[in-house]
């Protein structure tokens, strides 16, 4: 059993972390912003409080954890923040010691078919709605990749990341789309939860940035 904090628990991904970590017997700490979204957190959960910014209660939070996971996502408009949040938490991770997995985007993954292209670079790929994020995204693993020593882990979904069902499966890539046999690189929300408490189990990418799919 490990005591894993799972920064942004309330998010879609973050539940699904959180739900998953529970099953299989760990212990975890869901961290929000305040009270009020700590109101969707399973029952086992235990709620901590902390904003993505404020490195001094990160540190309070990581005291007692085996590993953390950050699944944070700013709000629309403040997409950029990104970039800080996760300096923030990657500088106190390395302060306490505590190892963290790094949830990404798409954004840098290269296309199998066309790998001079990335998923944010590809003309006509990404709607315009979704850029903003994409483009913090990828700011993000540049600074992730930036860290030295091997204190993280860092997980890009493929394309299509969306809310389904939990096949238990998922295929590991590094920086290229995990595509599946009808050329679509998708992976459920529950599923893609399964490869991030796997990695924050074993750190078998510490230090790397790697990508699953179905």
């Amino acid at each position: 059993m490990k005591r894993i904090a799972v920064f942004g628990a309330a998010g879609s991904v973050g539940r699904c972390v959180v739900s998953e970590a529970l099953d299989r017997g760990h212990e975890v700490t869901g961290v929000v912003r305040n009270p009020q979204r700590a109101a969707g957190l399973p029952d086992l959960a235990v709620p901590a409080f902390a904003e993505a910014s404020d490195g001094a209660a990160i540190r309070a939070v990581l005291r007692d954890q085996d590993v953390a996971v950050m699944a944070l996502r700013p709000p629309a408009g403040r997409e950029a923040e990104l970039v800080g949040y996760t300096r923030t938490l990657l500088d106190t991770a390395v302060e306490t010691g505590v190892p963290v997995v790094i949830v990404g985007g798409a954004a840098s993954l290269r296309f199998p078919d066309q790998p001079a292209w990335t998923v944010l670079t590809r003309p006509g790929f990404l709607p315009d709605a979704v850029r903003p994020i994409a483009q913090a995204c990828h700011a993000q693993r540049d600074a992730v990749l930036s860290t030295g020593g091997e204190g993280w882990s860092h997980i890009c979904p493929p394309a299509s990341l969306e809310p389904g069902r939990r096949t238990g499966r998922y295929r590991l890539g590094t920086d290229m789309l995990v595509t599946g046999e009808d050329g679509r690189s998708a992976i459920s929300v529950e599923d893609f939860a399964i490869a991030i408490v796997d990695e924050a189990e074993s750190r078998a990418h510490a230090g790397r940035s790697f990508t699953v799919g179905w």
